[in-house]
């Protein structure tokens, strides 16, 4: 029931992982392998020889045995290249992660060790969710859930309880109020987010926001993933996806925690529709993501990408 975004996006593991650019393939054993395209070998070329002459020898040291055996054992129909690409993307990801988890260890200890861990609050984030396979997509753009919920992890000695959990629903513009509370400064009237202070200390507000926004922008461009907006509640997601199409996404998160089949045109949620497009108006406003401030966007896009407009007519 998904609509044409999900299935003309280009993060494909089969179709779109580039076996030198993203897989650490040699360019001259990527050729003639499915999404192996120029750039790919560029973006390879590129990274091996920013490197220095130390960090070559431990790259070639850790792939090149693989990559041997990539040769030894080319895949030979589209399963097997899959589960290849699959597993080469995994690991190397699953390596970073490991690598990330390990400092962030050493900085806490440090902390912990010179006793500015009693003073110190800790914040654990980052961008968006990244999709490990799931839909058979690699990367993240989308508002389905894998790539919209975000790591947050906070310590505070003293204050945020070891090993609790809240499910409030909270945004990355809430950061700063959050910041600025705790070092006890003024907060701008104008800010558009709300301080976690509360929810760190297990005190959520009983007028806590009832739902998050969401706006990506970046069409056509790297991984073509459409231009769309949309809102999540405890319980519900619509998404609209806009500019070369007009389509809707509403999605049932307690009994569709997947997101697995659309229900936006099935006639016993149509209420849910018209309150969630009611609350979705309320908060492009509240935000000021007006249509007319979406078309300004749009319109500085296709000055600046004009060729990327172009390839999308043809």
């Amino acid at each position: 029931g998904r609509g044409s975004a999900a299935k003309e996006q280009e993060m494909s593991i089969l179709q779109d992982l580039r076996p030198a650019g993203d897989l650490k393939l040699k360019p001259e054993d990527a050729k003639d392998i499915l999404g192996s395209d120029e750039g790919g070998r560029k973006a390879y070329k590129w990274n091996y020889e920013r490197m220095t002459k130390e960090q070559q020898e431990a790259w070639d040291r850790a792939y090149n045995p693989r990559n041997e055996n990539f040769n030894k054992n080319k895949p030979s129909t589209e399963k097997e290249l899959t589960k290849w690409k699959y597993q080469r993307y995994i690991k190397d990801y699953l390596r970073c992660v490991a690598s990330v988890d390990e400092n962030v260890g050493r900085l806490l200890d440090y902390l912990d060790q010179s006793g500015l861990a009693e003073n110190t609050v800790v914040f654990y984030t980052s961008d968006q969710g990244f999709y490990l396979g799931e839909h058979g997509w690699f990367d993240k753009r989308f508002m389905y859930e894998e790539s919209f919920s975000t790591p947050l992890l906070v310590r505070w000695k003293g204050v945020v309880q070891p090993g609790s959990a809240s499910t409030a629903l909270v945004q990355n513009v809430d950061f700063a109020q959050t910041f600025l509370e705790i070092a006890e400064a003024d907060i701008p009237e104008d800010m558009q987010g709300r301080s976690l202070v509360p929810i760190l200390k297990d005190k959520t507000p009983e007028d806590w926001r009832d739902a998050v926004y969401y706006h990506y922008f970046e069409y056509p461009a790297v991984h073509q993933v459409k231009r769309h907006y949309g809102i999540r509640t405890d319980r519900y997601k619509l998404i609209h996806f806009y500019f070369d199409v007009d389509e809707w996404e509403l999605y049932d998160l307690k009994n569709d925690p997947h997101e697995m089949q659309n229900i936006y045109d099935q006639p016993e949620y149509q209420e849910t529709v018209r309150d969630l497009k009611i609350k979705l108006k309320q908060l492009r406003e509240k935000y000021g993501d007006t249509e007319e401030v979406a078309q300004r966007i749009l319109n500085e896009d296709r000055e600046r990408y004009p060729d990327r407009f172009e390839a999308l007519k043809k």
